[in-house]
């Protein structure tokens, strides 16, 4: 008995199986008593298409297999902070299987990227991917050549990826998820966050194929950008941006963060890079987190940003209130969010009040706009002030 009182255990799991044999959807949260036999039981629900496990830390690889073995509808798959799952060979029967659309593996500290390898052919029906690794145990898990070499020499088909997340990831130059990366000729959404040894030729083949990306989220860790790494090839430019403008007509979405680092002011990107990206794709939705290239000039030349529709700048330090002025002829913008700006005053939101030109305005713990200052500035209003993060 926990002190949560009596938690779902493997003998209520056997009960769901046997009063509910048409399951289809499952989800599990804490459940910490719930084991492999557990699972075994749910094997029974041979229509179940979707299991969802957060934090079940007795649930092994075994565990899962012995799900999969039984339930051949499975196509929805997500793995949260499952501790002991180690051995991979359920992923590889389902590879086998060919069934998978949806996979999340989440801060599994004994599944790392290599291990992705065992999917095989099963890649090829798999639409969305989310991986994330622990980057405390990021380094952990060691593979053999034979391991790596399985990445280099395997084909990859990723003909059906529409959404694609990785978090912390290792890339590796020429195999790996760097092959993800290069065959997604569907993709539509793709989310790189603090990915180490993603490359300019990596994003500039992704581009070249996946004509069809519509959200593009990148957060790059700030130490790329050191000056003694200037010439370092890992080092994302304005190269691969551009060609993302190039290829990527349907663009619609787009985020760009850089990490908290010693030196934020020399960024991946340059302002020029990114204003192409506005230029050349219908860009609806802009966020900019902790981009130094970014200034007042950059805000004058969304003056002709026709599709632009919400802005949010983070830490953009060299906007000013005479770009932030120009907000007011921004020809399609609705929803303007500032937060942890140092350069922005109440007189940069001065010709936004009594406007009606925005539907909401949200400022966050910008030290020199007041609450004051935001009142009728947008049909909408949120304010909140919290100054600890500049101490």
């Amino acid at each position: 008995m926990s002190k949560l009182g009596k938690q779902l255990d493997d003998h209520g799991l056997l009960i769901l199986s046997e009063r509910c044999p048409s399951l289809i959807d499952l989800t599990l949260c804490y459940c910490t008593y719930v084991t492999d036999m557990g699972l075994c039981h749910l094997s029974s629900c041979s229509k179940l298409r979707a299991l969802k496990l957060n934090f079940t830390p007795s649930i092994t690889g075994c565990g899962i297999l012995s799900l999969a073995v039984g339930c051949k509808s499975l196509s929805t798959l997500h793995l949260i902070r499952c501790l002991n799952v180690s051995s991979v060979e359920w992923l590889e029967y389902l590879g086998r299987q060919e069934i998978l659309e949806d996979l999340l593996i989440k801060n599994c500290r004994a599944i790392g990227e290599g291990d992705l390898a065992k999917l095989g052919s099963g890649w090829k029906r798999l639409k969305r991917l989310q991986f994330e690794v622990d980057p405390s145990f990021r380094y952990m898990k060691v593979y053999g050549r034979l391991a790596v070499d399985k990445w280099q020499k395997q084909w990859v088909p990723c003909e059906s990826m529409e959404e694609l997340s990785l978090v912390n990831c290792l890339i590796s130059p020429g195999r790996g998820l760097a092959c993800v990366l290069g065959k997604c000729n569907a993709l539509e959404k793709l989310h790189l966050d603090m990915c180490v040894g993603v490359r300019d030729i990596d994003l500039i083949t992704l581009a070249q194929r996946s004509t069809n990306l519509k959200s593009l989220s990148l957060r790059v860790p700030s130490d790329f950008s050191l000056p003694i790494l200037m010439n370092n090839p890992l080092r994302l430019t304005d190269e691969s941006i551009k060609a993302i403008a190039n290829n990527c007509s349907k663009l619609e979405s787009l985020k760009i963060s850089f990490s908290d680092g010693e030196f934020p002011s020399f960024s991946s990107f340059t302002l020029t890079g990114i204003l192409s990206l506005i230029q050349k794709c219908p860009i609806r939705v802009l966020a900019l987190d902790h981009v130094y290239s970014f200034s007042d000039l950059g805000m004058e030349s969304f003056c002709s940003a026709h599709y632009l529709d919400v802005l949010e700048l983070v830490k953009c330090q060299e906007i000013s209130d005479e770009g932030l002025q120009l907000v007011q002829h921004f020809p399609k913008l609705s929803i303007l969010r500032l937060s942890k700006c140092l350069g922005v005053t109440d007189i940069g939101l001065k010709p936004l009040v009594g406007s009606q030109k925005l539907e909401l305005l949200t400022v966050e713990d910008c030290p020199q706009i007041t609450e004051k200052g935001v009142q009728g500035a947008a049909r909408t209003v949120s304010y909140r002030q919290d100054l600890s993060w500049m101490y």
